[in-house]
């Protein structure tokens, strides 16, 4: 028994597999495979997804979408990076652009509205600006506006970029004021902070030199930690102190959090209305002349036409075996989940003081403050001393209204990190039909979705509508034959 039920395995350019010019950049109103997956006489193109984080999620949601006949295969290991991260979909703020977290912000929209299409309306996605602290040495931060507002200008989705003042910062983010009770604090329940003014000029003197819209893409990390152009764009602004947040900010307005556990949830509640099946269990994949046949979970064979890797941090334990070699490592993130009581902190927008470290906001009166970047751990699952110190001594540096704020919970994830900071995302040359979607660190809820459905077109034969020689999954080992 093979799993799917019958019909033939099929190659790439046979009859069995669809080979189209969908792509995922939108060309072909907004989907991405560009159309169903064709029936044949063999059946329909059967696909394996291993993983079901963020990329694993999306994959599957992608292809059986398109018609493919897919299963999602995930050992439900304990701290994986989905389930533990703070999605911050802000691309537009680190030192060098990076396409993909750019891409995977343009694609939120379209996603979003699928979604909903499909019964999946609450995702746990909600836009409500972000708050970038500007470092307190004047040249250092007209630098800072200065790349962030062209970024910007170049992205629609980016929204208007503002200067704001520490008045309109601590009206937005209530929680950069000091504490109640301290002295400099007016005393009373934390306010609500909330959106933007819809009109007026802004505190700080309004716009921002190019004026308006800041269009274009870039975005802060999807846990916040700072990637290689993420949100620790600069020295960071200045500790508050007691006294509260008194500097400046930029105010990106298409800025948006994201509930990884929510969306990962909602993409297989959809997908399975379109005949998903989900498999718990270790996979191993099997391979004869040269490409994949399927994988096998826990003695299990599933037949496959592709098999799509996305299982985070434990890849090289899942592509090893067939000699496929990827230099991702754990990179373990804590990050600490806060309460106060009382505060409506439903539009508090993200926080990201260019340290590398975060403050993002849920719907209950919970902030979110993150995030360790421990490299060598391995799979340690802990919450350390250490780590929930460094966290939350940064997040009352900047927002010492949180020294009342109760501690709910810290998770424990591992960010799959490649050496150079970059994802990778592609096919090999051998085995054949195989994908592999990983290392995408602390990007992983903002460039998840898209690299989902890059993923997706990959395995169904199909262009990408992405230049994905930067993300070869292979380029370290052939960085390193050439310099042999």
């Amino acid at each position: 028994m093979n799993g799917w039920g019958g019909g033939g395995a099929s190659t790439p350019g046979s009859a069995g597999w669809p080979v189209g010019s969908g792509g995922v950049d939108g060309r072909t109103g907004g989907w991405w495979c560009g159309g169903p997956a064709r029936e044949t006489g063999g059946g329909r193109v059967r696909i394996v997804v291993v993983g079901a984080g963020i990329v694993g999620a999306a994959t599957a949601y992608e292809l059986v979408r398109a018609g493919a006949e897919t299963v999602l295969v995930d050992a439900a290991r304990e701290g994986r990076a989905t389930s533990a991260g703070a999605g911050i979909i802000c691309p537009w703020t680190g030192r060098d652009e990076e396409p993909l977290p750019t891409a995977g912000a343009g694609h939120y929209p379209r996603l979003l509205a699928a979604l909903a299409e499909d019964g999946q309306g609450d995702v746990g996605h909600r836009g409500v600006g972000a708050l970038l602290l500007l470092p307190p040495d004047p040249d250092e931060a007209a630098r800072t506006i200065a790349r962030v507002t062209a970024r910007a200008a170049a992205d629609p989705h980016a929204g208007e970029v503002t200067t704001v003042d520490a008045t309109e910062a601590r009206r937005l983010f209530p929680a950069l004021a000091p504490a109640s009770g301290s002295t400099e604090s007016s005393g009373g329940p934390i306010p609500s902070g909330g959106p933007m003014p819809s009109g007026g000029p802004m505190p700080s003197g309004g716009p921002m030199p190019s004026g308006g819209r800041a269009p274009a893409g870039g975005a802060a990390s999807s846990d916040g930690a700072a990637s290689s152009g993420g949100m620790a764009s600069s020295g960071g602004a200045a500790p508050a102190g007691g006294g509260g947040f008194t500097g400046r900010a930029l105010h990106i307005s298409g800025a948006a959090r994201l509930d990884g556990r929510r969306m990962c949830a909602a993409l297989v509640a959809a997908a399975e209305r379109y005949g998903l099946r989900t498999v718990r269990g270790t996979a191993r994949i099997e391979t004869r002349g040269g490409r994949v046949r399927g994988v096998r979970v826990d003695g299990e064979p599933l037949a496959a036409d592709a098999v799509v890797a996305a299982a985070g941090a434990w890849s090289p334990a899942l592509l090893e075996p067939v000699g496929v070699r990827v230099p991702v490592v754990p990179q373990r993130g804590q990050i600490a989940h806060l309460r106060l009581p009382g505060a409506d902190t439903t539009h508090w927008p993200v926080v990201l003081p260019g340290t590398g470290h975060y403050l993002l906001t849920f719907d209950d009166s919970r902030v979110v403050a993150g995030a360790t970047r421990e490299e060598g751990t391995g799979f340690d699952h802990r919450v350390t001393a250490q780590g929930l110190a460094e966290v939350l001594n940064q997040a009352l540096a900047v927002a010492p209204g949180l020294a009342s704020a109760t501690l709910v919970e810290t998770r424990v994830g591992f960010r799959p990190a490649a050496p150079d900071g970059q994802p990778l995302l592609g096919t090999v040359p051998e085995p054949a039909g195989l994908v592999v979607a990983n290392g995408l660190g602390p990007a992983g809820l903002t460039a998840g979705p898209y690299a989902g459905a890059v993923a997706a077109a990959l395995a169904l034969g199909r262009e990408p509508g992405l230049d994905l020689s930067p993300y070869d999954p292979l380029r370290d080992a052939v960085r390193t034959t050439r310099t042999t």
